[in-house]
């Protein structure tokens, strides 16, 4: 799993840098599938490039949709020897005021529930370290999923990070952590990374940076 997360990360560097305005959705997630299948992965859930008013779709799966201003939502993950991995980046492009603040937003909640994660916490705590940054913002209402989902031969496994699951992390749990805040016809933001509960913490299997501004 660690190195079908640099894997990953390597396909979601490539994505970003083919990045430009009046480029298709799926010409951009191409480039991407063609990393990973290059470095001998396949993609282990159909990958994500939603832009502009899309990046309110948690699952806009790349379409023929050019892109614009605004935000551009990256979800993808490398599948290698049946193993998972899941990352997701938001780039923004001449964004508005409130896209801007809705990135500082998203970008703290999972900078702060990445640090909070440890083992002896219940999934639930650490949903609600995301939703309550979130929620003191104004935004509770348009982060309608979970902080999160287990990874290992399936992308989305058990433990849920959600907000009323007991369940207990313990070291070894390799889980996301993907808070996001997404506005109807305007646009969203998620910030995603694979992470690894340790005995006393994480370590981020995505090792990528988090502020693509």
């Amino acid at each position: 799993i660690k190195k079908a997360s640099q894997l990953s990360v390597e396909a979601m560097e490539e994505g970003i840098e083919s990045i430009e305005k009046g480029k298709k959705e799926y010409e951009v997630a191409a480039v991407i599938e063609y990393k990973m299948k290059k470095n001998g992965a396949d993609k282990a859930f159909d990958t994500i490039v939603a832009s502009g008013e899309r990046s309110s779709l948690p699952h806009g799966v790349a379409s023929e949709k050019k892109i614009g201003d605004g935000p551009i939502t990256m979800d993808l993950g490398a599948k290698l020897n049946k193993y998972c991995s899941d990352i997701t980046r938001t780039v923004l492009m001449n964004p508005s005021e409130k896209m801007e603040e809705i990135y500082e937003i998203v970008l703290e909640a999972q900078k702060k529930s990445v640090e909070a994660a440890k083992p002896g916490m219940k999934a639930k705590e650490l949903d609600k370290v995301a939703r309550d940054i979130i929620k003191e913002y104004g935004y509770g209402d348009r982060f309608y999923h979970t902080l999160g989902h287990g990874v290992g031969l399936e992308v989305h496994e058990t433990p849920k990070i959600s907000e009323d699951s007991e369940k207990e992390l313990k070291p070894g749990m390799i889980i996301t952590i993907e808070p996001g805040i997404y506005i109807k016809n305007e646009g969203g933001v998620r910030i995603e990374d694979t992470v690894l509960i340790t005995d006393d913490g994480v370590e981020r299997l995505t090792k990528m940076k988090r502020d693509l501004r």
